[in-house]
């Protein structure tokens, strides 16, 4: 049975422990605001780059061709890039992200593919290289201002493996930041990409009639070659910022969750303490009666 010295020590750790998760739940959350923000803000930019670029795609027509747009004659190998968190204390972010990431990578092995792995993140870098799997690259440590300077320099390789037919495709596994309590793993091709013209609403009679007839300058041609890296790179930083955000939310979450059970805890303990040392006052207030009986 715990003595009172052993409960009270417990009490102590726990309430050591409550601080620091506390601590961690503040920090996570002033984080989250700012990824939060982040990610959100660069949502709509993404979505009409993506628009702008499937209308020039429309309005040049089906004979453009672009490197980003074709398959190489390389049909072995895939890469898959894979975006996990640093750290842990995080919830199942970290082992959602690692799963998905698994899966796809055994799945692209049981068609006869060879896979290479690009890990941004400890967790899923240690994940995947134990169970054997290629990591050629990545980066770890990456601090949130630095997403850009990854997101261009993860963009450059992939276009230079791309004209150096290294692939045959680019597949990018990552958390996407729905909401506080919600994070999903998506799974996307990012390489060749494929981009289509909007189409249009049904029943919308002046999409029905003849085409608009855009002009560029420079060419649309031209256009496109300036806008499909971007276009690459943006989407390289869009999951870079979700999963950022979504690393917090998971974060902040895990903390509440653990201040929570820590301050139950310690009711419990100190509920505990009181009826021991109730228990042991009882004791010894007999004992004294007992012994002035007997004199």
């Amino acid at each position: 049975m715990a003595t009172l010295r052993d409960i009270r020590d417990r009490i102590k750790s726990v309430k050591n422990t409550r601080q620091i998760t506390r601590a961690m739940k503040l920090v996570a959350g002033a984080k989250l605001n700012k990824a939060t923000l982040a990610a959100l803000a660069a949502r709509p930019y993404q979505q009409t780059l993506g628009r702008v670029l499937g209308q020039v795609v429309g309005a040049v027509g089906e004979e453009f061709q672009h490197p980003l747009l074709q398959r190489t004659g390389n049909t072995e190998v895939v890469y898959v890039v894979a975006l996990s968190a640093d750290r842990g204390l995080c919830g199942n972010f970290n082992s959602l992200v690692n799963k998905a990431a698994e899966l796809e990578c055994r799945r692209l092995q049981g068609e006869g593919k060879t896979v290479k792995v690009l890990a941004f993140g400890k967790k899923v870098r240690g994940h995947l290289s134990k169970r054997g799997f290629d990591v050629i690259g990545g980066e770890v440590d990456v601090d949130p201002r630095e997403y850009g300077r990854v997101a261009d320099a993860l963009a450059s390789r992939l276009v230079e493996d791309l004209h150096a037919a290294a692939f045959e495709q680019v597949v990018l596994v990552y958390n996407r930041y729905e909401s506080v309590m919600v994070q999903t793993p998506i799974t996307e091709v990012v390489l060749p990409m494929a981009i289509t013209r909007p189409a249009a609403p049904e029943g919308d009679a002046e999409a029905a009639g003849p085409s608009v007839d855009y002009l560029f300058e420079p060419d649309g041609a031209s256009l496109l070659g300036h806008l499909l890296p971007l276009s690459l790179r943006t989407r390289l930083l869009q999951a870079l910022l979700e999963n950022q955000a979504g690393e917090q939310a998971k974060r902040m979450t895990a903390m509440d969750a653990a201040t929570r059970n820590a301050s139950e805890l310690i009711s419990r303990l100190s509920l505990e303490y009181n009826r021991a040392r109730q228990a042991a006052i009882t004791k010894e207030l007999i004992e004294i009666i007992s012994g002035a009986q007997a004199l």
